[in-house]
């Protein structure tokens, strides 16, 4: 199989908020992805002694070692556990009620011999490729079908969409989150490669239209995940007026793409090509 990552802050003065990791067992059999999206909090605080980069490097390392070393945990409870794992970590110090605790996005994938498996909770997304080319967005759609005038200000967010029913979800204290994430299976024949991209790098298709899903990931494997990034950028340079943006608050966001072709699952006849079956 062949990896590839890059994860780049919105800018050179602030800490990247994103985390990435790939994760190979022992075994050589399977591996998974981790990409989390750290939630910047507006000013006034969060109730914690922590910044978004310590939470996302600590439910990110979790989430690593943990989709790796229990295989047969299904991911919803490997979040769940990361989560509380990760909230042990800070409980004794912090006020992890704080609707602005810290918080992340999630996307995992995990692939075995006979299975790709798949969790997304809020706005990052992860593609999937199949051996003929054909290319499925996996998305938490549910931030995006609120209207925006729901999320006119940062208060409003808090008190009423939040982790809260007919609003969206992200990782934040609360394991219990977990069973809101978009999850699923696949056989593992029928992928060919996954990509998962935090919404500063998919703003490429959801914020300037540059090409659709399977436009994204033909640039990727062309150019590298490098490449969708730094247009990604010069499109947010060319758009001084920011009118792509509709009103949201920032002009560069944090970008992270994983990208990983998948080696042919065991017992596969044909092995030609990047996970051909």
């Amino acid at each position: 199989m062949r990896t590839e990552l890059v994860s780049e802050p919105g800018t050179p003065d602030r800490p990247n908020e994103d985390f990435a990791s790939v994760g190979l067992p022992a075994s050589g059999q399977g591996g998974s992805v981790v990409v989390l999206d750290g939630v910047t909090p507006p000013a006034g605080g969060t109730g914690c002694l922590h910044s978004v980069p310590w939470y996302t490097a600590r439910l990110g390392g979790a989430l690593t070692e943990l989709t790796v070393s229990l295989p047969d945990v299904p991911l919803a409870e490997v979040l769940a556990r990361g989560i509380v794992r990760t909230a042990d970590a800070h409980r004794a110090t912090c006020d992890l009620s704080h609707p602005r605790t810290p918080q992340a996005t999630v996307v995992l994938a995990r692939w075995s011999p006979a299975a790709v498996e798949y969790l997304v909770l809020s706005d990052s997304a992860l593609l999937v490729e199949s051996p003929d080319g054909a290319v499925t967005a996996l998305l938490d759609d549910r931030l995006a079908r609120l209207p925006r005038s729901a999320l006119a200000t940062d208060a409003l967010v808090d008190a009423t969409l939040r982790n809260k029913e007919g609003g969206f979800f992200t990782a934040a204290a609360d394991p219990s989150v977990a069973r809101r994430a978009v999850t699923g299976s696949l056989p593992r024949a029928g992928v060919r490669s996954l990509t998962a991209l935090t919404d500063g790098a998919a703003r490429w298709v959801e914020t300037f239209r540059e090409g659709d899903w399977g436009d994204c990931l033909a640039l990727v494997r062309k150019e590298g995940a490098q490449a969708l990034v730094d247009r990604v950028r010069e499109l947010e340079r060319a758009d001084r007026e920011r009118r792509a943006f509709l009103g949201r608050a920032k002009a560069h966001d944090d970008a992270t793409v994983v990208h990983a072709e998948l080696a042919a699952p065991w017992g596969a006849g044909d092995v030609g090509g990047a996970g051909g079956t």
